[in-house]
């Protein structure tokens, strides 16, 4: 609770934390609007593929331009300027940069820039969670075999829901469901980014006025960014995936007690400790009161007389038993809450979220009858979305995962609802991310086996 009186300390004495961002797309131009704000943050770098877009960024939410004049990263880190460049092996490579956020929303690269990042001793806030959800587990792990922090990044829902669930289990309640909102109708499933806006709510006005990618956004409406955001929650919080994929039931934020307790006890789980998502409209596409659709939850259990008498004479809501209640964050604010992550990491040596199990997997699931020889365009695109399988399942049918579906060919049809398998695709196996998703698939099979 007193991460900015910190942040502050730190701008006092002359030694912010030094920052390098690797992707000045959406997501980091909502943390540069907040950054400047920040006396104990220093954005020494920012590297992008096109730097003159992210100078246009940088400018767009109020940057002088003498703030980012800086010529090289030396200069930026005596001058407290910024550097913008197109190359990120010197950024991570600079002994004055103490973390390395990774907002590519590429995940391939994202793995490479993670890895070479821990190499060189730096801490990484990951914001690209697409690779976290094929990949986190792996990162955790090399990350504290160099001595470093791998984290999610705060503002995306996945460390926010694994925030309200650490706070379940530090107030001694047990967990019973934790995940997120979001607006789903089945037939999403199929959308691309040429229907993605009428589906949304935005006119292509609005979406063009805010810089929004349609390819990005879309990976949220068709289930994708749903299914690689529970994942991410399940590998950081020791929870399960449904062994079917996401139900996405109905119901506003008074609905989910009901809702998010056992099939046997009149909900939708499996059992207890799963994630699962809320939808925020009917099965008729109506609009559900009170939604939780930006939002995150957790669900725990008053699993005591003692306790359900609490809820009741404190007047919480639970569902009709009065067992199970949840606990809420209504909205997520992307980019703009990233300082939380980077004071957490930079001063408490704390991650916020990181994956330390392989429970939950993202496998690409095709969006129609794909045929032979057609090349994959990964999430939010036209060919492939995201489903959410157990990791066990995934790994012992042979799935492609989601994040690994990118820009590979197809030497057999898929069927539409049909998952993608590693034998139907020719992929690059030298590629730092093929390489440590398969040595994590190599490491569950062991712990199965054993």
């Amino acid at each position: 609770m007193n991460l900015f009186e910190k942040m502050q300390a730190r701008a006092a004495e002359g030694r912010p934390i030094r920052v390098g961002m690797i992707g000045a797309g959406k997501f980091g131009t909502m943390f540069l609007a907040q950054a400047l704000r920040l006396k104990g943050i220093h954005i020494a770098g920012i590297v992008d593929l096109k730097p003159e877009t992210a100078r246009s960024n940088m400018a767009y939410v109020g940057w002088p331009d003498e703030s980012f004049s800086a010529r090289d990263l030396d200069m930026a880190v005596r001058s407290g300027t910024t550097c913008v460049s197109d190359d990120w092996e010197t950024l991570i490579a600079h002994p004055g940069i103490e973390i390395i956020i990774e907002c590519t929303g590429n995940p391939m690269a994202a793995v490479s820039h993670c890895l070479r990042a821990f190499d060189h001793g730096k801490h990484v806030i990951n914001v690209t969670v697409e690779a976290d959800a094929f990949a986190g587990p792996g990162l955790g792990a090399r990350a504290r075999s160099a001595g470093v922090i791998y984290s999610m990044a705060y503002g995306d829902q996945p460390a926010l829901a694994c925030d309200l669930v650490d706070w379940a289990r530090a107030c001694g309640f047990n967990v019973v469901a934790a995940g997120r909102g979001h607006k789903w109708l089945p037939h999403y499933r199929r959308s691309t980014p040429d229907t993605v806006w009428d589906f949304w709510g935005l006119t292509r006005e609005q979406a063009e006025r805010g810089r929004l990618n349609p390819k990005m956004f879309n990976a949220f409406l068709d289930g994708s960014k749903p299914a690689i955001e529970s994942a991410a929650i399940a590998n950081c919080c020791g929870l399960d995936a449904p062994a079917g994929g996401l139900a996405f039931p109905p119901g506003g934020i008074d609905d989910v007690p009901n809702l998010m307790r056992p099939a046997s006890e009149g909900g939708v789980l499996e059992r207890k400790g799963m994630v699962e998502v809320a939808s925020c409209l009917t099965a008729d596409g109506l609009p559900i009161p009170h939604d939780i659709r930006k939002g995150v939850w957790v669900c725990f259990e008053g699993d005591t007389e003692y306790l359900r008498n609490c809820f009741e004479e404190y007047k919480v809501v639970t569902d009709e038993s009065g067992r199970y209640m949840c606990n809420y964050k209504r909205w997520h604010l992307i980019g703009l809450e990233l300082g939380i992550s980077v004071a957490s990491v930079g001063l408490r040596g704390e991650p916020t979220g990181v994956a330390t199990e392989f429970r939950a997997d993202v496998v690409s699931v095709a969006k129609r009858t794909l045929c032979k020889g057609e090349v994959l365009d990964g999430e939010g695109g036209y060919t492939v979305s995201g489903g959410l399988r157990p990791a066990d399942v995934s790994v012992r049918e042979g799935y492609l995962p989601l994040g690994l579906a990118h820009d590979v060919r197809l030497v057999n049809d898929v069927g539409e609802g049909e998952p993608v398998r590693w034998r139907d695709v020719v992929i690059d196996t030298n590629s730092d991310a093929y390489r440590l998703r398969r040595n994590i698939e190599a490491g569950l099979v062991q712990s199965t086996a054993a």
